[in-house]
């Protein structure tokens, strides 16, 4: 796997995520709620590669492996949150269990979307953080490192609206874990490895 193919995944899977999830507000069928959620699974793994093959060299090795671990926590936590819901949940509901709303995904407040906001808010704009402050000898490496910084902000600035004013400003970290997510991956893919040549 390099850079490029990681980065067309990435476009593939932010396009998919919006378009899935636009379809299921519109018609509200079971059948996209799942869906939404297997591609946000497949969103989650995906940020860990995403992370590692950012362009970044040997001298932001230490910081970057900490962008690794936050975003293979919120691979974890994502996980937990929608296989939780998917196997458990939905079948529980099929069966004609009244389960409470703090129990299922898409209420708030909601146990399952507690761990999904930590995931995609607070784990992942950690790592884009981290990500931001990596070091590196790639002289045009400022422009992205100002993208990674701006998608850890929106992530953190609606993970922490979310729970402590008002639910509906979550909807600002997917401006960067996905919107923001997108505009790397297309910069990344059409750059063919060469967006940040070395100085010298």
């Amino acid at each position: 796997m390099d850079l490029r193919k990681v980065s067309l995944a990435g476009i593939l899977l932010c396009f998919a995520y919006f378009i899935i999830t636009f379809i299921f507000i519109i018609t509200g069928l079971p059948s996209w709620l799942i869906a939404m959620e297997i591609i946000t699974l497949l969103s989650g793994i995906f940020m860990v590669p995403f992370f590692v093959y950012l362009p970044l060299d040997d001298e932001g090795g230490k910081i970057k492996l900490l962008s690794v671990i936050f975003a293979a926590g919120g691979m974890i936590l994502t996980a937990t949150a929608h296989i939780t819901n998917l196997v458990v949940t939905n079948r529980l509901i099929k069966d004609g269990i009244n389960v409470p709303d703090f129990l299922q995904i898409g209420k708030w407040p909601s146990l399952e979307m507690t761990i999904d906001y930590l995931a995609w808010g607070l784990f992942i704009g950690l790592a884009f953080i981290f990500s931001s402050m990596a070091k590196t000898s790639h002289k045009n490496y400022k422009s992205l490192r100002s993208t990674l910084l701006i998608c850890g902000l929106l992530c953190l600035n609606g993970f922490i609206g979310s729970i402590t004013i008002n639910e509906n400003l979550w909807y600002i970290a997917p401006l960067g874990y996905g919107i923001g997510t997108a505009i790397i991956c297309i910069k990344l893919f059409t750059s063919k490895n060469e967006i940040f040549p070395k100085e010298g």
